[in-house]
């Protein structure tokens, strides 16, 4: 039993009651846990604790991990398959296409808008309060996508399946934490980076070859079919949120014992404000680590730019295949195939990155005598920072070679380096994240999909007008030019990210 009814015993910082500090050798000592005056603290013994998500078998864990990145993949997918409706929308409600367009990006908002809620909720709830409604409601407002009879009714639908599909893209990075401790972690976050890079390119793949051969209500059909498949598995995935386990641990042990000393740190923490106040406090804490943590909100800048150059793709592809090697829909996208090989590319480096982490956390523990100690979050950065040069080669790549006189594969492979870079990047940020902020794991990363997300809602608005304005070329230099200037972001923060972090009233110390 983790409960302890000797006082003033030494015991685990009890702000990392989310996260136990890891001794990467196994070699941590063994402590007792803490009391709080008379009442006794339920924590959980150790790793092994069969209530302990870090308890499940490997194979279990795999599981609910590869279920939630499955339902980061569906919503992105959702939100760039629309884009191969165009031609057939404009046609039928007789809008433009920037109408048209404002089907993406009011998508994408309720995209961002949605973490920033529903990411502080699932710190105080528990995240399976949350996955569940989402994939219900997002099911439910696929439906009037599916049947509507004009632009405006699609348009809104939209925005509320992007708000309740957003859950998955910043959640579902704080269940690999709840489920894997820190040097387990490299993995498992590469599975979850996948699906919410994967989908963008996946959709105009996929709604191509539907919209090319059937009615574009089609393509929100496949989506609800692929929608009830994942909300039936989602039954499946159990609680992971450690202060919510903790919470019903300690409630079972004073109904077990009938002694009411039993408590856990979150129930304290609740008891001290009512419920709307800590509500309060979960809801904005997204936005003060966003705009007051400097490191979250550089890495947030630069992640949203990278993201938004994604997003405004889905216009330029057609426009540079269409017009200069006269594509069909379908041949269109296939052309993404480019970004999809990158981006595999990048995830089969994970050997290696894990590798690379291991050796500098040995380095870290010769140099601390092989005492116990908790990994520096900075480790994690090596994949974003090999992956930050490759963005604009990539640009670069696509942009010069984009002439009807050069062959349609050689934009396609450029596209592979951006494809591969944009994995590197957003694998090695967000694991950072979620290991430099191990309690606000899931508010850290809503913030994250707050401000990358605004920036591809705003993107393919703009994209358009401003490839027909400058040329394919230059506007394509232009956005590598912008990807070069923040390209040192990540090796800056590896470099002085420790420093900062001091400094910092969120992050592990």
């Amino acid at each position: 039993m983790a409960a302890n009814d000797r006082p003033n015993e030494p015991g685990p910082n009890p702000s990392d009651s989310e996260t136990t500090t890891e001794s990467f050798a196994g070699d941590e000592e063994k402590r007792q846990p803490p009391t709080l005056g008379e009442a006794f603290l339920v924590e959980w013994d150790g790793d092994s604790d069969p209530l302990n998500p870090r308890s499940f078998s490997l194979v279990r864990k795999w599981l609910y991990v590869f279920i939630v990145a499955a339902g980061s993949l569906l919503v992105t997918c959702t939100s760039s398959l629309y884009a191969s409706c165009y031609e057939q929308l404009m046609a039928e409600f007789h809008c433009s296409q920037e109408v048209a367009t404002l089907g993406l990006s009011i998508f994408v908002i309720g995209i961002a808008i949605g973490p920033m809620i529903m990411s502080p909720l699932s710190e105080f709830f528990g995240r399976r309060p949350i996955y569940l409604p989402s994939m219900l409601f997002f099911l439910i407002w696929l439906i009037p996508c599916a049947v509507a009879q004009n632009i405006e009714t699609l348009l809104v639908a939209r925005f509320f399946n992007g708000l309740a599909g957003s859950a998955f893209l910043s959640v579902a990075g704080a269940t690999v934490g709840d489920l894997f401790s820190p040097g387990q972690m490299q993995a498992p976050m590469m599975l979850f980076t996948i699906g919410p890079f994967l989908g963008p390119v996946l959709g105009p793949l996929i709604g191509g070859f539907i919209n090319q051969f059937a009615y574009w209500r089609w393509s929100f059909y496949v989506l609800l079919i692929w929608t009830g498949i994942i909300l039936i598995c989602l039954l499946f995935v159990p609680e992971t949120y450690h202060p919510v386990l903790l919470h019903k641990k300690a409630a079972a042990l004073r109904k077990s014992t009938g002694n009411s000393a039993y408590h856990s740190l979150s129930e304290d923490a609740r008891a001290s404000k009512s419920l709307s106040q800590a509500l309060v406090v979960s809801l904005y804490r997204p936005f003060q680590l966003l705009f007051l943590d400097p490191m979250v909100l550089s890495l947030c800048l630069y992640t949203a730019v990278i993201l938004g150059i994604l997003y405004l793709f889905f216009g330029a592809f057609p426009l540079v295949f269409h017009n200069n090697h006269d594509f069909v829909l379908w041949q269109t996208g296939l052309t993404f195939i480019g970004l999809t090989v990158g981006m595999f590319i990048g995830c089969l480096l994970n050997p290696f990155w894990n590798r690379n982490y291991v050796h500098l956390v040995n380095g870290q523990r010769e140099k601390n005598g092989g005492k116990s100690f908790k990994p520096d979050p900075e480790f994690r950065l090596p994949p974003a920072i090999a992956g930050a040069p490759l963005i604009p080669i990539g640009l670069f790549w696509f942009g010069w070679t984009s002439y009807r006189s050069v062959h349609w594969i050689v934009p396609i492979i450029g596209s592979v380096f951006f494809g591969a870079g944009n994995f590197m990047v957003f694998s090695g940020i967000w694991t950072f994240l979620v290991d430099a902020y191990p309690t606000y794991a899931a508010s850290a990363l809503a913030a994250n999909a707050f401000a990358r997300c605004m920036f591809a809602a705003a993107f393919p608005l703009f994209g358009n007008q401003m490839y027909n304005k400058l040329g394919y070329q230059w506007a394509s230099s232009l956005l590598a030019f912008l990807t070069l200037a923040m390209m040192p972001f990540p090796y800056l923060f590896f470099r002085y990210g420790k420093t900062l972090r001091a400094r910092s009233k969120f992050a592990s110390g």
